[in-house]
């Protein structure tokens, strides 16, 4: 009987192929700590908005699951609907796990979306893990080897782009001819510390693994410059997009202005009255119809438009107003949404903060 719980034991062990998040946590705890606290942890099942979306999009399949659970033991079977995604399996509640994105041997690119091709792992040896690193450390659980790709197209296999399957883009950030290294750059900073927990080879820094995104609010005020200035009786606001991809690339997500002049306390004029789509020019975000009639799920549209500001583009609203005065003061606000307003019709989000406003930036200035 012994013998026989040790061969199981053993079987399981030299048969393993997945290393969960959590078993990265022994070397690499930093780095673990860092992800656990990203976007690309949040799976199906801990992300409201995005599992609603899914699960109104469609109830019989999960077709999201090639970017939001990629390491699924049964991926096809997800993604095809001939099986539902299980709350009691690893492999599905891992999200973007850290075995995923480092086994990614290479992405092939697509018309509706990319390929991420999965690097093969020898029956009964332990896996081999890619990353950027030049002589990279070993360890009991994995072996590593740099691999070109992680600078070049790693992040391309999801991020680049999605067209839904009438042709419809209904996500874009990246174009053909940029690298992973833009995104590295600005969103993987590098950062003190080792990539393990004892530094054995002394590299001092590693790149962070937060994924820092538009829910941090040091981050997201870097990737645009507004300035505001008068003209006889207009008001222009001057958007600089720094960024290496648009403004706006989530279909659920809005990004607006508000604007206001005072006259000492008084308000005499602002960009919108209730809500922020009023103003056409200062409202960013991706619109869907579905033979011509507008829809806000964007799986089933058949045309899309957005009102954007493309990578590195600088953008010149004209607003018509009373001249201004001396002593007159506008004030600025630039603001997020990660659920815009109209998605509230179709889904109903217990967690709230997906609907409130966060400040990217603001800005006043006063007439001379």
């Amino acid at each position: 009987m012994k013998f026989l719980l040790f061969f199981l034991l053993f079987f399981q062990v030299v048969s393993a192929k997945y290393l969960d998040n959590h078993s990265c946590k022994e070397c690499h705890e930093k780095i673990y700590e860092e992800f656990e606290s990203s976007v690309h942890a949040k799976s199906f099942f801990t992300d409201e908005l995005h599992r609603q979306i899914a699960n109104k999009s469609n109830k019989n399949k999960y077709d999201c699951a090639q970017c939001h659970m990629p390491m699924a033991d049964n991926l096809k079977d997800i993604i095809s609907g001939k099986a539902k995604v299980d709350k009691a399996n690893k492999t599905h509640t891992d999200a973007v796990s850290c075995y995923f994105c480092h086994t990614i041997a290479y992405v092939k690119k697509a018309h509706r979306f990319n390929i991420n091709t999965k690097a093969r792992q020898a029956d009964n040896y332990k896996p081999t893990l890619y990353g950027r690193l030049s002589n990279p450390e070993d360890s009991d659980k994995h072996s590593s080897i740099k691999n070109p790709i992680y600078g070049k197209m790693a992040c391309l296999g999801c991020h680049s782009h999605k067209l839904n399957e009438n042709n419809v883009t209904i996500f874009k950030a990246m174009d053909k001819s940029q690298d992973s290294l833009e995104c590295i750059k600005c969103h993987m900073p590098e950062v003190e510390g080792g990539v393990e927990k004892l530094d054995k080879k002394a590299r001092g820094h590693h790149a962070s693994h937060k994924f820092l995104g538009i829910r941090d609010k040091d981050f997201r005020k870097k990737g645009v410059d507004i300035d505001i200035s008068f003209k006889d009786k207009e008001l222009l606001v001057k958007l600089t997009n720094k960024m290496a991809h648009p403004l706006i690339i989530q279909p659920a997500r809005a990004k607006y202005l508000e604007l206001k002049v005072k006259r000492g306390a008084k308000v005499i004029w602002s960009n919108y009255k209730k809500s922020p789509k009023e103003d056409t020019k200062g409202y960013f975000a991706y619109f869907f119809k579905k033979d011509g009639k507008k829809i806000i799920l964007p799986s089933s549209a058949t045309s899309s438009r957005a009102n954007n500001i493309g990578t590195k583009e600088v953008k010149v609203l004209k607003y018509s107003i009373d001249k201004l005065k001396k002593g007159d003061l506008v004030e600025l606000n630039f603001w997020v949404r990660l659920a815009k307003e109209d998605c509230t019709k179709e889904v109903d989000l217990k967690d709230k903060s997906f609907l409130e406003p966060m400040l990217i930036k603001s800005i006043s200035k006063k007439v001379d």
